[in-house]
């Protein structure tokens, strides 16, 4: 999705800002949460979609805030523990929570715009073509995976 101008209107709220080659998206604390939990998710972070709220508060704070200031899961220790794996570098676990909400916001907007339109294919799930030309749209890079060091909650 790399291609093409970025649309700077995203917004659904003013609880959340993620920032992308200088364009802004704001996030109410709903969409935010829910972006950042799929993005754990995809991730490999996370093995289910269903974080409880503990769990969720400690990866909205590191994603907005590049830390988690005071824990309240288990999830804030395991990302402690793995800090060398999960927290160093520079494409880090931070990076990319917040790559993947921006995108993720990024891809909506594009398709509320008729800029991307979306195709599904049960084998390998969403892609989309130019709203212009159909052709189809850039692919992203690989994203890392996390899944040998997933958090698995006592739950």
């Amino acid at each position: 999705m790399g291609q093409g101008p970025l649309s700077p209107c995203y917004s659904s709220g003013r609880d959340f800002a993620v920032e992308v080659e200088g364009v802004r998206f704001q996030f109410n604390r709903d969409d935010f949460a829910s972006r950042v939990g799929a993005a754990a998710v995809q991730l490999g972070l996370v093995d289910r979609a269903e974080l409880n709220e503990a769990e969720t508060q400690d990866l909205v704070a590191l994603t907005a805030h590049g830390r988690i200031a005071q824990p309240v899961s288990a999830l804030a220790a395991h990302i402690e523990i793995h800090r060398d794996d999960l927290l160093v570098g520079d494409a880090d676990l931070v990076h990319w929570l917040r790559r993947l909400v921006f995108r993720g916001a990024w891809i909506d907007q594009q398709v509320a715009d008729g800029r991307l339109l979306p195709e599904f294919d049960e084998r390998t799930g969403f892609r989309f073509r130019d709203g212009v030309t159909g052709e189809p749209a850039a692919e992203e890079p690989p994203i890392p995976d996390w899944t040998p060091i997933a958090y698995r909650s006592a739950a």
